[in-house]
């Protein structure tokens, strides 16, 4: 499975919360399945933590840079394609973080892994929670 870990999921997952569901938990460190994450989740991590919103064991970029080698996650490289398709989804909001993240699934062809309801409730969009 090509799993794309929206922020919160990623997030959850590496400061090991028990807001991630079982069937993540199970999911995301097993070898067979692929571990994607967008630049935009990158991006908001370090805006989470410049406002104080979240609490890292290490500087924000260094704890980046060790979750992702830990997770081994793959990098889907924002393109003009998926900046187009941003704005051609249907989604209830103008979040552009939620637009990149969800036109970069369909783009990729990942299976996104978030619990936001706004795009849970996009049935055109493959997710998991």
């Amino acid at each position: 499975m090509k799993l794309l870990l929206d922020t919160h999921i990623w997030l959850w997952y590496a400061l090991g919360s028990d807001q991630l569901s079982d069937p993540l938990q199970t999911l995301i460190p097993q070898a067979e399945t692929e571990l994607w994450l967008s630049p935009i989740s990158i991006w908001e991590v370090m805006i989470l933590a410049e406002k104080g919103r979240i609490s890292l064991s290490e500087k924000p970029a260094k704890w980046i840079q060790q979750s992702l080698e830990a997770l081994q996650v793959r990098e889907a490289p924002l393109t003009g394609k998926i900046a187009i398709l941003s704005r051609q989804i249907e989604l209830p909001h103008q979040d552009p973080a939620d637009r990149f993240i969800a036109a970069t699934a369909l783009h990729y062809d990942l299976q996104l892994a978030t619990v936001d309801a706004n795009l849970t409730a996009a049935d055109w969009l493959p997710t998991l929670s």
